[in-house]
């Protein structure tokens, strides 16, 4: 059976959620969406199984969607789970993508805002694409950002 469904976010939990969520608005312009949240209780718990949840952030309007398009969503628990090093090739969420014009300018714009080099910029060509130029980088918590510029 399928459901109807509708994209709404994506979460990333941050270590320091305001930090982010400036990063994400200066480098790539996400726009705040009202009101900031500072959540806890047991319904918070019961919903994320997560005992004793209790958490901080907000959401950001990606760039590039109207006032009700999808948003990433930042909240920083106030107590956390230790965590893994986000790899290209791990298990589970892998990257957030962003299209941009220019794929060394959007990486050299990441690193002055904090971020971080993980791949260098390549260009290919892909079947029935087109040719693509790409890379990837971190955020300044280590999230992977796939920036990408197709040409066609």
């Amino acid at each position: 059976m399928t459901i109807q469904a509708k994209f709404v976010h994506v979460n990333l939990i941050a270590r320091d959620w305001r930090k982010l969520a400036a990063f994400y608005r200066d480098v790539f312009g996400c726009r705040p969406v009202p009101p900031e949240r500072d959540q806890a209780g047991d319904w918070l718990a019961k919903g994320t199984g997560a005992p004793g949840a209790a958490l901080q952030g907000v959401h950001l309007r990606l760039p590039g969607w109207p006032d009700d398009g999808p948003t990433l969503e930042l909240y920083q628990y106030r107590e956390s789970a230790p965590a893994l090093e986000p790899l290209p090739n791990r298990p589970g969420y892998g990257h957030i993508a962003f299209a941009v014009e220019d794929v060394d300018a959007a990486l050299a714009a990441m690193l002055a805002a904090g971020g971080s080099s993980l791949g260098e910029p390549v260009s290919v060509t892909v079947a029935g694409a087109g040719e693509l130029r790409f890379v990837y980088a971190r955020d300044p918590e280590g999230n992977i950002v796939e920036l990408q510029a197709w040409a066609r």
